[in-house]
């Protein structure tokens, strides 16, 4: 499929959008962890529909879809959260982008770019002092040719 990227139409995800959206999440971890069963996805579908609900009536999950011609393009979405601050600032506000997800025929012709820029820009506007994801190795060269880069303090983690 070849996209004009003029002729995308990018807009901030709505509650109706969610059943969609969840899709496309699903599409994206069934790339990235295999195939699960059905009674796996129907309990994800269930916790994600509350999670993004929650999310966009609160404010703290913010997300974009692309769209051409009435095709469900791509997604993008920050999570923002607020952390102590320190002698500069008493809290700071940051986010973590995740839901990136292009379907596979629409890939590489800047898609994803678009959508990254306008959450980085959204960002912005809200205050956002850091912004913070994870890759996969296909995601990366788009990360950081935003400007994106390995975290200047030592970033561990511990799975639990």
């Amino acid at each position: 499929m070849i996209i004009d990227l003029q002729d995308i139409s990018i807009r901030s995800v709505e509650l109706n959008d969610i059943d969609e959206m969840i899709l496309h999440r699903i599409n994206y971890l069934t790339e990235m962890q295999g195939v699960r069963d059905a009674s796996t996805i129907k309990k994800l579908k269930a916790e994600l529909k509350a999670f993004f609900e929650n999310g966009i009536k609160s404010g703290s999950f913010i997300a974009l879809v692309a769209k051409y011609k009435h095709i469900t393009l791509s997604y993008g979405a920050i999570i923002l959260h607020t952390v102590p601050g320190d002698f500069n600032c008493s809290f700071y506000l940051e986010g973590d982008i995740l839901n990136m997800y292009t379907i596979p025929e629409a890939r590489n012709q800047g898609i994803s770019t678009l959508i990254l820029k306008q959450l980085i820009a959204e960002a912005k506007l809200l205050g956002v002092t850091k912004l913070a994801l994870h890759t996969s190795v296909a995601g990366e060269k788009l990360y950081r040719s935003a400007g994106f880069k390995k975290p200047e303090y030592p970033f561990l983690e511990l799975s639990v």
